[in-house]
């Protein structure tokens, strides 16, 4: 059995609309998970087998930080982050939650846009996968993304979360 050598440093965020899970590895945030999630644990194996690490509860400068900046998103003083994020993922799922970083504040993208803008208009279902797969919530805005009726769709925290984050951001 292989050792782990390296800990993805993980502690609680209380948000108004549900608790999170933020974790650092290597000076950058990773994981920014609802505690509470559709898919209960699905991101956090896929992150510790990418990053072959487990989970240790301790806090970091970069998970303080990206607490006091979700503060700041919460309290309606923060538009964008600037915390460095590291994807963890297929080259695929990193091209899609890099075109997350693109949607503005405020802003909303069909599955079927986000496709088209990463100029694969037939991979509706891959995008929306990868969307759905993304472990940094908020701070890669997936939350952003709706279906092309403009109805909320998936969302790992729950739709009212969902709901509630994009009410926030069209205040």
């Amino acid at each position: 059995m292989k050792t782990l050598s390296k800990n993805i440093c993980i502690q609680r965020y209380h948000s108004p609309c549900g608790d999170l899970l933020l974790g650092t590895y290597d000076h950058q945030l990773c994981l920014c998970n609802w505690i509470n999630e559709k898919h209960k644990g699905k991101v956090d194996r896929r992150l510790q087998k990418m990053l072959q690490a487990g989970y240790l509860e301790t806090t970091t400068e970069i998970a303080q930080e990206a607490a006091k900046q979700l503060d700041e998103y919460f309290g309606g003083k923060r538009t964008t982050f600037d915390v460095p994020l590291l994807f963890a993922g297929t080259n695929f799922q990193k091209r899609v939650w890099q075109q997350l970083l693109e949607i503005p504040y405020g802003a909303t993208v069909s599955y079927g846009e986000l496709a088209k803008r990463l100029d694969m208009p037939q991979a509706v279902r891959a995008v929306a996968n990868a969307n759905g797969a993304n472990a940094i919530s908020i701070f890669a805005p997936c939350h952003r993304v709706i279906g092309s009726d403009n109805s909320l769709t998936g969302y790992g925290g729950g739709l009212p979360a969902k709901k509630y984050l994009l009410e926030l951001e069209n205040k």
